[in-house]
């Protein structure tokens, strides 16, 4: 991936590293604790969004952690260290990509995104960011929350390493933002509360984490369209990602068996296919993937 060329966003919180703060307990044990689902829930409750839209990358890692969240100090601006460089590129990529396309093929203004990079915890919107939760957007601070650390999960654990791949987390939050902005996330809360069971509320879930693939793929589309950014081997390398956490690879890989019903994201072949729409289209409207029939 060619990235080095894309214009760095200022639209960072660096608040990686360090000792200074307090620790906040959030209930101990690997996963979420307790006191991030109360929270996300009440926020959840509160804006009339589900809170498994809220934390949209929860179910990708489900490591231990220590129980606490290490507030670190922030450090705003663009980062100066590779890390950072990348992820600054990769937003503001994303900022120059929608803030073209979303007002061109919707009528709405792109409003851009805060991103926040932390090591091990901090504190978001919607309440305790662990490592462990995976990268998330929060609409109540309208920020996408990443610890790089899962870019090495990827790369070890999945077997989905490279750049293109990690950019494609990123646009993917990214898309949630897009989500947001267009007014979808809120709907899919009404339309939860009316469902008739958990699995038909699992369902619109996973109808708005593929439609975040898509966009992805949109984003990816106008990207190398206008800046030339992909390489060979950068689509295959963000299809292996999207396939690598699949609902029923995780699942699979976890506790030896596939649930459809429980499905949040999608499957292995769903996200590479919505992926794959959104990048042959660049198009928004293919991304509908509430108008779909079949996913």
């Amino acid at each position: 991936m060619r990235w080095d060329d894309f214009r760095r966003s200022g639209n960072i919180e660096d608040r990686r590293g360090g000792d200074g703060g307090f620790r906040l307990p959030t209930g101990g044990g690997g996963g979420l604790g307790i006191g991030a689902l109360v929270v996300l829930g009440l926020v959840g409750w509160a804006l009339g969004i589900d809170p498994r839209v809220l934390i949209s990358g929860a179910e990708m890692l489900t490591g231990g952690s220590s129980g606490y969240v290490t507030e670190q100090q922030t450090k705003p601006g663009t980062p100066s260290d590779k890390d950072g460089q990348f992820v600054a590129a990769v937003l503001g990529n994303t900022e120059d990509v929608w803030g073209k396309v979303l007002p061109q093929q919707t009528q709405t203004p792109y409003r851009q995104p805060g991103l926040v990079m932390y090591t091990g915890g901090t504190r978001s919107g919607c309440g305790s960011a662990q490592s462990a939760m995976g990268p998330f957007y929060c609409p109540l601070d309208q920020k996408v929350y990443l610890d790089v650390a899962f870019f090495e999960e990827m790369r070890s654990r999945f077997r989905a390493g490279g750049d293109f791949a990690y950019a494609y987390v990123i646009a993917h939050e990214v898309g949630h933002h897009v989500q947001n902005l267009l007014g979808i996330l809120p709907k899919v809360q009404r339309a939860q509360q009316q469902a008739g069971s958990q699995a038909e509320a699992n369902r619109l879930s996973v109808r708005v984490e593929l439609m975040a693939d898509c966009l992805a793929g949109v984003w990816a589309y106008h990207s190398n369209t206008g800046w030339n950014a992909l390489e060979p081997g950068d689509i295959e390398a963000a299809l292996n990602a999207a396939s690598a956490i699949g609902d029923d690879r995780l699942q699979q890989a976890s506790q030896g068996r596939v649930v459809p019903d429980s499905f949040t994201h999608g499957s292995s072949a769903q996200r590479m296919r919505w992926f794959t729409r959104g990048f042959q289209n660049g198009k928004i409207a293919a991304c509908d993937t509430f108008a779909a029939q079949q996913l």
